[in-house]
């Protein structure tokens, strides 16, 4: 390892309260030369989640994960567009040897960054977190599965879902689904969004398309953001009342406002940012007015008022984060993909480097961070 990349790694491992951090290149001792991660040793083990919950296809292996030999701190590994369906491998840490350690971040009062250095072939799905989806959700892809299990939700980074290519942070109060819909609903988008590079492009070109995904819960601000580069931005959604799942955030809202508009939704599901004085106030048609909050903005008459929009980036979140009641009900932290019921293939491309803070960065410090992309 050259001086260069030990001085690249030591820049994330001192930021204040990094709990772990694989670079792909740090390997345990003898053995099965596993991935080990920085300051705190966590080993990765190679998985294929299909097998595991639908008995089909075979067991994944490091063989799995191509070598790219350079990246952000010397090395990263390939998530391949596999073209057999029994086969979506990950690498992961597994809960027996996670549970109740410091990567175990949950419950209430508690923060998280999860920053992932990675070059985007396709996809928008797991970039790494714990974040076990289930299997249970009654679907095509669930029929004649083994091993059936409820959601197991707690934080991860995602390489866009809802706004592909964007750094999408995702945090469940629950294990799982928001709203009274079946999928969690507590999701944020960074402004910006990640290009995509075919996995085998020329060196230097890989060399120069490193993005630095993030995102952060504060649980002070009750915020959950996005960050592509070190940078968040503001993502809005007009009218989500039309959009396929985060028409279920705008229902939970009119909920929350309409007390009693649907005497069966529970209480505990509303979605109610705070609406004080708003900070903007445009005229509309007629006597009406938009009033911009700092996570919405309502379309105000005289008599009605109607959400217009919803903020993505930050999301509010006035929630803990999932606790699990003990180690054979929580999920694994994985890399790569995560265990869910549609066995889609995800993302893919290139991994060079994964850390988790128990702590919302600041802005500054992910901008140093996300600085490390540079190859040299």
């Amino acid at each position: 390892m050259s001086h260069n990349d030990q001085e690249r790694i030591a820049t994330v491992t001192r930021t204040k309260d990094c709990v772990a951090f694989w670079d792909f290149v740090k390997r345990e001792q003898g053995g099965t030369q596993r991935f080990v991660s920085h300051v705190h040793p966590y080993t990765l083990d190679a998985g294929n989640y299909v097998k595991d919950y639908w008995g089909e296809g075979r067991e994944a292996s490091y063989a799995d994960f191509p070598l790219l030999g350079r990246g952000p701190f010397g090395q990263a590994v390939q998530i391949r567009k596999e073209d057999d369906p029994s086969f979506r491998p990950f690498l992961f840490v597994p809960r027996a040897r996670l549970h109740d350690t410091p990567l175990d971040i949950k419950g209430a009062g508690k923060s998280v960054t999860v920053v992932v250095w990675a070059i985007r072939e396709s996809g928008n799905h797991a970039l790494a977190g714990i974040w076990h989806e289930g299997t249970d959700l009654k679907q095509d892809t669930t029929v004649g599965i083994q091993k059936v299990e409820k959601g197991q939700r707690q934080y991860a980074l995602f390489a866009g879902l809802n706004k592909e290519g964007s750094a999408c942070g995702h945090v469940s109060e629950n294990g799982g689904s928001s709203f009274l819909c079946r999928y969690a609903l507590h999701k944020c988008n960074s402004a910006a969004v990640s290009p995509t590079v075919p996995a085998d492009a020329p060196t230097d070109v890989l060399d120069r398309s490193w993005q630095c995904f993030a995102m952060t819960f504060d649980h002070k601000k009750h915020e959950l953001t996005g960050w592509l580069n070190g940078v968040a931005g503001e993502r809005w959604l007009e009218n989500p009342q039309k959009d396929n799942l985060l028409s279920f955030a705008a229902n939970a809202w009119k909920q929350g406002h309409q007390p009693g508009a649907d005497p069966s939704f529970p209480p505990d599901q509303y979605y109610t940012p705070p609406e004080g004085k708003p900070r903007l106030i445009t005229p509309l048609e007629g006597s009406a007015e938009l009033h911009e909050f700092g996570y919405t903005r309502v379309r105000v008459t005289r008599h009605t008022r109607e959400l217009a929009a919803l903020r993505l980036n930050p999301w509010w979140y006035p929630h803990g984060i999932y606790t699990p009641k003990d180690a054979t009900s929580g999920g694994p932290f994985t890399i790569g993909r995560v265990i869910h019921s549609s066995r889609g293939v995800g993302f893919t491309g290139w991994i060079g480097g994964v850390a988790v803070f128990n702590r919302a960065l600041s802005q500054k410090e992910l901008l140093r961070l996300s600085a490390l992309s540079r190859v040299q």
